[in-house]
């Protein structure tokens, strides 16, 4: 231990602490309550791509480091995916990098592409490695608050662009949106694209939940709209879309030069990783549409069912168009404090949530909003709605 009054975490870092996820499903593990708080499927994903992992490590592929920018069959297997849904044409060669998850894309584009004092306009409520990679890379976070607007929530594009400066870098953008579960629809994002084009700045997407889009929402990569396939890094994910969190497989695509810049980063973090499972996910992504829709099909039952349990509970229900995420109000059961609400939650109801105000840099604005995770089996929601409404219903 350090005699010098100096801090030991760097000032950068000094707000973020132990995450409430850790807290939260520590709470769930000593309470036996079920845990409906951190983002992970209680299910694997496709019997055959975990056949296809089991056989390229048999197989020795992946087990020694792979290539920096990722093994060519999923470089390849990106770019089709993005052709083939999007009509996206990238260079699997120059436009594609293998991650370690949407994690440390957001971490190396953020390193890669600011400089110490450049703001970072970020759509609020955030995943909150966002908040923490901004600090890192000594960015200044600008956020724009999404609000509720009806029965979800909505972005103001006016205030988006009064939150664009002079010292405006970069625009950080996540569709569909986690934890409001909002897709931005093509109008809102095209003036976002006019915007950053206006204003010469960098987008960087997180895209994660693209094939988790309901009733009719249409997910619109930004880079497909005009003047922003050379200033959009976009972020995707093998975990969201195949149940396989674990692997963290992710990847960027963009331009030649944005590319190397983030790899640049990236080659000092994890160099590589998950060697065998780019191999599996290289064939997930070549799965039929039915594979897709049957999937988001089967989450949007999931989300109708704890939807519908949560109302009848009595929560305010924010219907998601994305994402496996449902954000609810606590105020019509008579709480405001989303905080206070989820750490006593596993006790009274034997359920566990998070509260949104940790996804705000104004903790107030989210103060009375808690987000429940519908990605679990089916009987596992049906008695954690029950469970709600025993504890809440009257």
């Amino acid at each position: 231990m350090t005699s010098s009054a100096r801090p030991i975490l760097n000032r950068r870092l000094a707000e973020f602490g132990t995450t409430i996820f850790a807290e939260m499903s520590a709470l769930a593990v000593s309470t036996g309550a079920i845990n409906l708080g951190q983002g992970f499927p209680d299910t694997d994903g496709p019997e055959e791509i975990r056949e296809a992992a089991v056989r390229a490590l048999r197989d020795g592929r992946g087990n020694q480091y792979p290539p920096g920018p990722g093994v060519p069959e999923l470089r390849t297997a990106v770019v089709e995916h993005q052709r083939r849904r999007y009509d996206l044409s990238y260079d699997p060669d120059t436009e594609v990098l293998v991650t370690a998850g949407a994690t440390e894309a957001i971490a190396a584009s953020l390193l890669a592409l600011l400089e110490p004092g450049d703001e970072v306009v970020a759509l609020e409520p955030y995943y909150d490695s966002y908040a923490a990679c901004i600090a890192m890379a000594g960015g200044k976070r600008v956020p724009v608050t999404l609000r509720p607007y009806g029965s979800s929530f909505r972005l103001d594009l006016d205030e988006l662009r009064d939150a664009v400066t002079d010292r405006t870098r970069l625009l950080l953008i996540n569709t569909p949106h986690n934890p409001t579960g909002t897709v931005l629809s093509r109008e809102e994002l095209t003036a976002i694209a006019e915007l950053a084009v206006e204003r010469d700045l960098l987008v960087v997407t997180d895209e994660v939940y693209e094939h988790l889009v309901f009733d009719g929402a249409e997910h619109v990569p930004l880079a497909s709209l005009p003047g922003m396939r050379d200033r959009t890094v976009t972020i995707g994910s093998a975990g969201k879309t195949f149940s396989y969190t674990g692997w963290k497989v992710g990847w960027v695509t963009a331009a030649p030069e944005l590319v190397m810049a983030v790899r640049s980063a990236k080659q000092y973090l994890t160099y590589v990783s998950a060697g065998p499972f780019q191999y599996a996910v290289a064939e997930a992504l070549a799965l039929p549409d039915t594979y897709f829709s049957a999937f988001r099909e089967d989450m949007r039952a999931k989300r109708d069912l704890l939807a519908a349990g949560l109302a009848e509970a009595g929560f305010g229900v924010f219907r998601p168009a994305g994402t496996y995420f449902i954000t609810t109000d606590i105020r019509p059961l008579g709480h405001g404090d989303g905080f206070a609400f989820c750490r006593a939650l596993p006790e009274r109801a034997g359920v566990v949530a998070i509260p949104n105000a940790v996804f705000y840099d104004h903790r107030e604005a989210g103060a009375p909003f808690v987000r429940f995770a519908f990605c679990k089996r089916t009987e596992v929601l049906a008695d954690a709605a029950e469970r709600l409404r025993k504890a809440f219903a009257h």
